[in-house]
């Protein structure tokens, strides 16, 4: 754990209480403690948590794999969790480049884990807002690491359900998107009440009683972000029935996600 430095200890944060969940280390009592409560009300959120990183997982071996990609960049990274996307994509095509974003200082503590790349490779770390997409992609890690001139995989995981409406998420992913050159992808997970929306609504609660409103969403609003694209099959599903792999200890079940995932193709 780094030194906490400017990092608030006493406030839980969304990325911290997703490394608690997921059973990692890099977390203080106050995620701890939110993290615990949001348990009570719904004992699955481990399982769902699990089965989003495992949808990730998968969807950079897809890109870097069958879809042939070789940069990436990653917006909303969260703390470093073995494999993390440049250890996924390097293992496909060891000169694959990735960008990762956050603006949580405690990942940037730790975004050493995020900067070991292959010798042909390249990883780079954005401290930015993606709220704020132009100063994204004005940075100079962005622009000396992925050349335009070839496609780029934008990952948006997990974090879109803590852009609220007035902040304009369709919008934000658009900006993202339109540099990017034909043949780029997007793939993303995106937070919804659908499936348990009693057990989802008390944790959406016990975030925002931390100060981390949530804005879950529909099928419908879902679909909204892969507008223009042409999605990848099987389209937009919950994250564990894109693409499974075998590997689940048990069979998941649906009231146990609240995230939809999917991997689209910019034409």
């Amino acid at each position: 754990m780094p030194e906490p430095g400017r990092i608030d200890t006493d406030t839980a944060h969304s990325a911290r209480i997703y490394d608690y969940i997921l059973g990692g280390a890099d977390y203080y009592p106050a995620d701890q403690e939110a993290g615990d409560a949001m348990i009570r009300e719904w004992p699955a959120m481990p399982v769902h948590m699990r089965a989003n990183r495992d949808f990730m997982n998968r969807a950079v071996r897809y890109l870097a794999g069958e879809a042939g990609i070789r940069q990436f960049l990653d917006v909303g990274t969260g703390i470093p969790t073995s494999p993390n996307i440049h250890e996924i994509a390097q293992a496909a095509a060891a000169e694959s480049r990735v960008v990762y974003v956050d603006n949580d200082p405690l990942v940037l503590a730790l975004s050493q884990g995020l900067l070991d790349s292959t010798p042909e490779g390249r990883t780079a770390y954005v401290e930015a807002d993606m709220l704020d997409p132009a100063a994204i992609l004005s940075t100079p890690q962005f622009r000396e690491t992925l050349d335009l001139g070839e496609p780029v995989a934008l990952t948006v995981i997990a974090i879109v359900h803590f852009v609220l409406d007035e902040d304009d998420a369709v919008g934000i992913v658009r900006r993202l998107l339109e540099p990017l050159p034909s043949g780029s992808y997007l793939a993303m997970s995106i937070g919804t009440a659908e499936f348990a929306p009693d057990e989802v609504g008390r944790v959406a609660r016990e975030y925002a009683a931390r100060g981390m409103p949530m804005r879950l969403r529909t099928y419908p609003e879902a679909e909204e972000f892969f507008a223009g694209l042409e999605l990848v099959g099987p389209g937009i599903v919950q994250v564990h029935k894109w693409r499974p792999d075998g590997t689940d200890a048990e069979p998941i079940r649906d009231e146990d996600i609240a995230m939809y995932g999917a991997v689209a193709r910019k034409p």
